[in-house]
């Protein structure tokens, strides 16, 4: 007998347990399990619409084979037409022995193998194929008359889906002892399927509805464990007791908003009142404040900050790179004026001092600054992961604000906070829009709070794509670029690579498989891997020397910027484009968050089809900040339809919750729970947070039940054990990961 942790090997023998371990990383009962069939075929004869390269398993009923000596080797070959009764298909075998006698016309059979055409005719050369019989004959499951579905796996390179089919109802045949994480009332109530009763009915069903019904409750499974562990966060976060920290009257935030050039909008000054209501609380703040690039959160932050100095703490702001971290010392310095002067002479009675600590700062610096902080001067911290180090001293931490969450996990966020005598209150901020399921999941342990409105003064955006295999698209985009200039604006150029003979020199791309997998169940055939050489990615250094060339960017002040460079020098050019002094940067994507030149007008990002929908937002959010309307350019040289499409979605809205959307259909959630929310599953299995609403909502309910009635869930020890598991599973990801 098996369990869900059984190793394969000795289950299976050594063949298919290392393929399915090499090709698919299946090593376990439980693992295989997990492999859901891609679709399901009937008995009836049915070749869909393969393309060439398309792995194809059908039905199909040979309606004419014979065979025939060959002319240029020895031996007789077999060629058979196979058929539908609506469409056809050669199938070849250059070698007939052992195939003639079986493949005659009149009999059915399933067949798999990798669709090829030759001489504009689709066909299958040395399939794979069993009939029918056998086919559903598969062990002690099968049912000989194959009345109930056909299991179709994903393609695993040297095995047979019906030898994947063995596999797995042979394990589903020794399966025993089965973890079942949802408690029986709980399925009772929602009319779900054991767990065992799910498996069968995924790999072995009869009909549709089997198959519905299993998904569904394993779909719920996930969920449920899911909203538990973000249950017990929620709990155990509650139950901590800290300082609240309320602003002073006439004091550090007073003095702020007194001095204000301008007026908040409605939902800065909702979300301001959540956050400083919350802070005054005896148990931490965990919100999250999401908004629209250019949406006003930094100034929303800075208050909240200010407020943590107001009650005698320190504010400590952690960016993820040294660019962000700068313009947000810069940016926050320059709106306090003499308010960050503190203890300096023409400082303000209230003031306070800024801080900036990055990786690279000079040894003299570095103490400096370390000095600044440890005695308490310094009560708004902004700085990278060197926050993180334990040199970093805070006398009193009262706010820890994390920018732009998707680049750190929970750790990085635990460590910055462990930092505070008593715990802080956190504020996580992110420009990329969150849809509520997605909130709801990823983030259940924080409150949210959404910016939705931008500030007065902000230009609207237009965004084409440019093919630059068109004739003169790309020769017109320059010659765009010239004329911003021209009208005195400026420009960035945006390229995923730095430089040099390494294709993998990449900074800071999210970057996108340049073609997409064909892989789920409406789909006819799923795509086989093949080898390609990939087409170099655009780099900064070599487009800056092309640029330098180009007959109508003559005059013009060409920079770049990279994340190679040495920080005095990043610094320095910043300065300088800001100052107006550049009039083109071309650069990566370290100016995708913060970097705020309100002259620049105009983003040209080549290969665009290789960066995120929610990367490309951000980056088209760097122009339209001043008086100018923003343009953004999507260059590319994909044929990709896929690609195309996605790229012509970003160029009609400026909606970041609706391309965030677009974004998790098309990539699925692994992006958001991997590096957003160290700590839960970093992929899920089965579930979406966007298809799967209901379910989810549903699960969230049924978990809070549960905790509520029994915290420490001694009464479901299957649960737990699950909840384990998955805790387990993903500790050891990450170490793993270094």
């Amino acid at each position: 007998m098996a369990t869900e942790e059984t190793r394969l090997k000795g289950l299976l023998g050594g063949q298919a347990a290392g393929k399915l371990a090499k090709h698919r990383q299946i090593e376990t009962v439980g693992e295989l399990l997990d492999f859901w069939p891609r679709r399901y075929r009937t008995a009836a004869p049915d070749l869909g619409r393969p393309r060439p390269g398309d792995f194809l398993v059908a039905v199909a009923r040979v309606e004419h084979a014979e065979t025939r000596t060959m002319k240029s080797r020895r031996g007789r070959m077999l060629e058979a037409t196979i058929t539908d009764g609506r469409s056809r298909m050669r199938v070849t075998f250059f070698d007939a022995r052992g195939h003639e006698h079986k493949l005659v016309a009149g009999r059915e059979f399933l067949f798999a193998g990798t669709v090829s055409e030759y001489r504009n005719v689709t066909q299958l050369a040395h399939p794979g194929y069993a009939s029918l019989e056998e086919a559903a004959a598969l062990g002690e499951l099968g049912d000989a008359d194959h009345t109930g579905l056909i299991p179709i796996y994903r393609h695993v390179p040297g095995v047979h889906p019906w030898t994947i089919t063995r596999c797995v109802r042979l394990v589903l045949g020794q399966l025993d002892g089965v973890v079942d994480a949802v408690p029986e009332a709980v399925r009772t109530r929602r009319g779900l399927l054991d767990r065992r009763s799910a498996l069968r009915a995924i790999h072995a069903p009869r009909d549709h509805a089997d198959v519905e019904a299993g998904r569904e409750r394993l779909r719920y499974e996930e969920a449920l464990v899911l909203q538990c562990i973000l249950g017990q966060r929620r709990r155990a976060a509650a139950a901590v007791v800290t300082q609240g920290r309320a602003p002073r009257e006439g004091g550090l935030l007073a003095a702020f908003d007194e001095r204000l050039p301008f007026e908040l909008t409605p939902g800065q000054q909702q979300v301001g009142r959540e956050i400083l209501d919350e802070m005054a609380r005896p148990t931490p703040m965990h919100r999250l404040l999401q908004g629209e690039v250019g949406s006003g959160k930094t100034i929303v932050a800075l208050r909240a900050m200010l407020a943590a100095v107001d009650s005698g703490g320190q504010a400590a702001l952690l960016a993820p790179t040294e660019v962000l971290a700068a313009q947000h010392a810069a940016s926050i310095t320059a709106m306090l004026g003499d308010l960050a002067e503190g203890g300096m002479l023409g400082g303000d009675e209230h003031a306070t001092r800024v801080a900036l600590l990055t990786g690279s700062m000079s040894a003299a610096r570095r103490r400096g600054t370390l000095l600044e902080i440890a005695s308490g001067q310094a009560g708004i911290v902004i700085g990278t992961h060197a926050l993180l180090e334990d040199k970093v001293s805070f006398p009193d931490l009262a706010l820890v604000v994390v920018d732009e969450q998707h680049r750190f996990g929970v750790e990085q966020r635990d460590a910055l906070r462990a930092k505070g005598v008593t715990p802080p209150h956190l504020l996580v901020m992110t420009a990329t829009p969150i849809p509520r399921t997605v909130a709801m999941t990823v983030f259940g342990d924080m409150e949210t709070s959404t910016l939705r409105e931008l500030p007065r003064g902000r230009q609207p955006i237009t965004t084409h794509v440019v093919e630059a295999r068109k004739p003169g698209w790309v020769d017109r985009t320059w010659a765009r670029v010239a004329e911003e200039v021209s009208a005195g604006r400026q420009v960035y150029v945006v390229c995923p690579r730095i430089g040099g003979d390494d294709p993998h020199d990449l900074d800071g791309v999210d970057l996108v498989a340049e073609d997409a997998v064909v892989d789920d169940e409406h789909d006819d055939g799923e795509r086989v891997e093949q080898e390609r050489t990939e087409r170099p990615l655009a780099a900064v250094e070599e487009t800056i020397a092309a640029l330098a060339e180009h007959p109508v960017l003559q005059g013009v002040t060409l920079e770049m910027l990279h994340g190679r460079m040495a920080p005095e020098d990043k610094e320095r050019v910043m300065a300088r484009f800001h100052a107006g002094q550049i009039d083109v940067l071309v650069s990566t994507t370290v100016i995708e968050v913060g970097v705020d030149v309100p002259n620049a007008s105009m983003m040209v990002i080549r290969d665009a089809d290789r960066f995120g929908v929610s990367q490309l937002h951000q980056l088209r959010g760097r122009v339209g900040r001043g008086g100018h309307p923003g343009l953004c350019l999507l260059m590319t040289d994909t044929d990709s339809e896929s690609a195309l499409e996605r790229l012509q979605a970003v160029s009609a809205t400026t909606d970041g919750f609706e391309l965030a959307r677009l974004d998790l259909t098309q990539r699925r959630e692994g992006d958001v729970l991997g590096t957003a929310q160290h700590g839960v599953r970093s992929q899920l299995q089965h579930l979406s947070v966007l298809e799967h609403e209901p379910l989810i909502v549903a699960a969230r309910e049924d978990a809070q039940g549960l905790l509520d009635a029994d915290p420490e869930l001694s009464d479901h020890p299957q649960l737990r054990e699950t909840i384990t598991d998955w805790l387990d599973a993903e500790q050891a990801a990450y170490l793993e990961k270094g």
